[in-house]
Order: C-alpha cells, then structure tokens, then sequence
C-alpha cells in the first residue's frame, strides 16, 4: 500500500530535500509540501494523507497548533514530528498533542522512512536518545498497583477495559477493530468513553494509566508485544 505525505517545514529547502529524499522510495508518494500550519490543514482536508511530516516551528500557527487541530478532524492523520529539540519540554509537548512519531534532524534518511512506515501502521517511534529518557523515567516511578484496586478502572465495562488494555500495548485502532471483530467506529467510541470515565485528554494520559494500574498486565497480549519502536533498533535495508 502507498503512504501518502504530506511535510510541513517553515524553510523550503529542508521541505523540498524530504520531498526529493522520499520521492525515491517506491510506497511513499509526497503529495504536497507547506511552511504553512493552517494550510497543512486545508490540505489535509482537502488530499486527505495518510502522514503529516512536520518540523514545529511554521508559519501562522505552530507544528504543536497544527497537531492538535489536525487530532479533531474526523479522518486525522498520523503525525511524525521532525525537528531539531529533543528537550524535556519538547517531548511531552509533542506526545500530549498526539504525534506518533517524533525524531531529531540528525536522523538518518532510512530511520524517518521507517517512522513514516511505522506512523502509517499505528505505530509509535521515538528518536533513541528519547525512548532512553522515557525508559529512565518509567523505572522510576513507583511500582504498580493491581488494576482492580484503582477506583477508576473499576468503573470501566469488560468490553473498556479489554480496548484500552490492547491499545496501552501499542495496537492501532483499526487492529483493536480486528482483534476483537468490531467496528473501528465502536472502538473509538469506546475509547470516547474510557476517557470520560477516568478523565484523561488523550491517548497518551490513557496509556499512562493503563501502566499505572497495572491494567497492561491482565490476561491477554504478553507485554512484549509492545508496538513501540525505537530508532536504535533499526538495521539500514
């Protein structure tokens, strides 16, 4: 299956050096580049890609506007943040907005092709120095508790908490629809729930409870089935 792309940068040579770099992969097709936040907007509306590359720094709004604007449309693409800072602040402003996918510019060609490639399928990415930090802070937090022990997750149907347990473990909505032989319009509905129910924002405040609670480690897909990628990992093809 082709992936269509759409990248976002503020400096037209950096926008039209991805476009010649990914132009040259056979199930990539670039379909429009902008400098311009509010008409990356336009444009997915208007050529509906499957991935938005973005820097974070645009004109009119910024790529975090962008992102968050892009999360509310009905039929929103995957988001791979490329940009220069890696810091704290950076990060958790990147991952609350909903990207899936976020790399420095030090990133080698074949790791922001497989971040594409992973954005398409669902899948998260995080440059290696971040997944690193990430892992340093999650050992750090306190032990888990037993899910059923969490007042929150108790108000959570069988059904709920099955769709939020497999999405904690990286699954994509639409393998969430196969696993459990529903519509993807149901399981984001449930998801519309969960989220009402416990309060969270987004997916990203939704995962980190689902660990919190332990709620990841009830019967079911082993933890190591993980989707989350880390671009150490990779092997150049």
């Amino acid at each position: 299956m082709t992936i269509r792309v759409l990248i976002c940068d503020q400096l037209p040579v950096i926008a039209d050096g991805l476009k010649t770099l990914l132009d040259a992969v056979p199930d990539i097709d670039v379909i429009g580049t902008t400098h311009n936040g509010m008409e990356a907007i336009v444009l997915v509306r208007t050529m509906r890609p499957d991935v938005v590359v973005t820097d974070l720094n645009l004109q009119t709004i910024s790529g975090l506007d962008m992102i968050r604007r892009l999360g509310k449309e009905d039929e929103a693409p995957s988001v791979v943040v490329f940009t220069a800072s890696d810091a704290d602040k950076t990060v958790s402003d990147v991952l609350h907005a909903g990207a899936s996918c976020l790399l420095g510019k030090e990133a080698s060609p074949q790791e922001l092709v497989t971040a594409i490639q992973a954005a398409a399928a669902g899948q998260t990415m995080l440059a290696p120095n971040i997944a690193e930090r990430l892992v340093t802070w999650f050992r750090a937090q306190p032990e888990p508790q037993e899910a059923a022990t969490c007042p929150e997750m108790t108000e959570l149907t069988p059904r709920e908490r099955e769709v939020t347990r497999m999405v904690a473990l990286g699954m994509s909505t639409e393998e969430v629809a196969r696993e459990l032989i529903i519509g993807e319009a149901t399981v984001r509905t449930h998801l519309y729930r969960v989220r009402t129910k416990l309060g969270v924002r987004d997916r990203a405040e939704l995962v980190s409870l689902a660990y919190r609670t332990g709620l990841t480690h009830s019967a079911g897909r082993p933890l190591g089935d993980e989707r989350m990628v880390s671009a150490g990992n990779l092997r150049a093809s």
